[in-house]
């Protein structure tokens, strides 16, 4: 198998005694979009700005492209690093912001040009190109931004919370056109976000960080559906989680005693599973289904609707248990008339399929 694009091993970072990056090793292959996903404090900027050389690793080393990265400048790295606040002039036009970084190039003034001209195409900006940051949306400007990077042609580009300065809508909207961007040019991309979606939609795999390490890697349906723990449960998405007792085994599905329930409940095995083991039970809620009727099939539990919220296209319940625990359960409005939904105080049942079922040991 061919070597990995940008190899990171047993990288560290410390700040006096204070570890803010710790031992961390990920592979990432040429042309991928990759997350680095956490919130704040947990060292995925710090890890960004090891790459881009503007802090050195207390510990490990970082190789790109087959060279190795100790001891080269940020200036003298393939690399590109597109910042939260965009760092545009104000006082220059778009296009002179654009060409900026290639005034040092060795590049004739037409080729400089051409090179603009092709950027701002690009990013569909061109007839922008003589108006200043302030004339220009933030959308627009993170444009400006992104173009401005992708002009030196690097090998490797940085982007430390790309779309957190633009509003929802905008937001969405802009994830597409980094992903077509992305595409187009075939440069390796490096995503640092606190946002869950914004990493799962951007990115190809994502590094789920919390105090400096590493806590799960993989495609973001793989980290959203298999969690490797708690934290990755809890920070990717929601999660309604109860205490279980593993009470049998028959074939690939376990049978545990949860105490919320007061019933008996089933899920799909995990590996080394053992009669008698303590773990979490974790339910996502859009995996759980909320009914008047009783429904049939195994997993049915009695509730009382809480609390409702009401998003249009869809609606979240919490419905309270026989223990007197909370559940939340997320229905999608598929009709705008038909059947009536469960409401404030009714009497419901909820139900989820064994494969919904998430386990986890820690």
């Amino acid at each position: 198998m061919a070597a990995p694009f940008l190899r990171i091993e047993g990288v560290s970072k410390r700040f006096g005694t204070f570890e803010a990056v710790r031992d961390v090793t990920l592979s990432i292959d040429r042309g991928e979009i990759f997350a680095l996903l956490g919130g704040s404090g947990c060292g995925k900027t710090t890890l960004l700005r090891m790459l881009a050389g503007f802090e050195e690793p207390s510990a490990g080393r970082i190789h790109l492209d087959g060279q190795d990265m100790t001891g080269v400048p940020p200036w003298e790295r393939p690399v590109h690093m597109m910042f939260q606040s965009y760092a545009l002039f104000p006082h220059m036009t778009v296009e002179r912001n654009v060409g900026y970084g290639l005034k040092h190039e060795p590049m004739t003034a037409a080729q400089r040009a051409d090179r603009v001209r092709a950027m701002l195409d690009l990013v569909q900006l061109a007839p922008l190109a003589q108006r200043r940051p302030h004339q220009i949306s933030g959308g627009q400007r993170q444009r400006v931004a992104l173009a401005r990077a992708l002009a030196r042609q690097p090998k490797l580009l940085l982007l430390d919370e790309p779309l957190a300065a633009l509003d929802k809508k905008l937001r969405e909207h802009t994830q597409f056109e980094l992903m077509s961007i992305q595409e187009r040019t075939g440069v390796t991309f490096i995503v640092v976000t606190h946002d869950q979606e914004e990493a799962m939609t951007l990115a190809d795999r994502i590094a789920v960080m919390d105090r400096g390490a590493v806590q799960q890697v993989g495609p973001p349906a793989e980290v959203y559906e298999h969690p490797a723990s708690r934290f990755v449960a809890n920070f990717l998405g929601s999660m309604s989680q109860f205490d279980a007792v593993v009470t049998g085994i028959e074939g690939a599905t376990a049978r545990l005693e949860v105490p919320a329930f007061g019933t008996a409940i089933e899920a799909q095995a995990i590996p080394a599973i053992a009669p008698g083991e303590r773990l979490t039970l974790a339910l996502r809620p859009e995996k759980v289904a909320i009914h008047h009727d009783r429904p049939e099939g195994p997993n049915v539990v009695a509730g009382e609707v809480r609390d409702l919220a009401y998003f249009g296209k869809d609606s979240l319940y919490r419905v309270t248990l026989p223990t007197g625990e909370l559940i939340a359960v997320h229905a999608v409005n598929a009709r705008r008339k038909g059947d009536k939904r469960p409401d404030w105080h009714d009497r419901v049942w909820i139900r989820f399929d064994p494969a919904s079922a998430i386990l986890l040991r820690r």
